[in-house]
């Protein structure tokens, strides 16, 4: 694998986590849109939307730390990769370029951030619940 390749596979998995990113803030929506437009309480309903919800997060971290790890490795491969020869002075002016700016989230930073958004979620799915059952009761 030549310096190109690496840079390439690099980039391939920034775009994968940008997928996993994505189809991660759909689902957020969808889940918030469902609870917002629900107008009766129901607990069964809100249980079950919570724990699919929690499956769903729990798996797509996993795919978001994975990704993160290959790019981490895909990066020291690129630190790493031994410039001689004459094809390497051309790829010597694009590391030093390119190789300040690939700075990735580290996987600690990656999790407390989707937990942290998980557990705001879910937060807010039962609050929801919460007020629909306030509103439902008479005064």
């Amino acid at each position: 694998m030549n310096y190109h390749d690496l840079i390439q596979a690099y980039f391939e998995r920034t775009g994968a986590l940008t997928w996993y990113w994505t189809v991660y803030i759909a689902v957020i929506g969808g889940v918030l849109a469902f609870s917002s437009f629900r107008l009766r309480p129901d607990i069964a309903t809100t249980v079950l939307v919570t724990l699919l919800y929690a499956g769903f997060a729990y798996k797509n971290l996993g795919a978001i730390e994975g990704t993160t790890l290959e790019r981490e490795a895909l990066l020291t491969a690129l630190k790493d990769y031994p410039m001689s020869g004459p094809e390497g002075q051309g790829d010597k002016r694009v590391r030093e370029l390119l190789e300040p700016t690939l700075q990735p989230a580290t996987i600690g930073d990656v999790r407390y951030f989707h937990l942290a958004c998980d557990l705001m979620t879910i937060a807010v799915l039962w609050v929801k619940e919460w007020r629909r059952k306030q509103t439902e009761q008479p005064s």
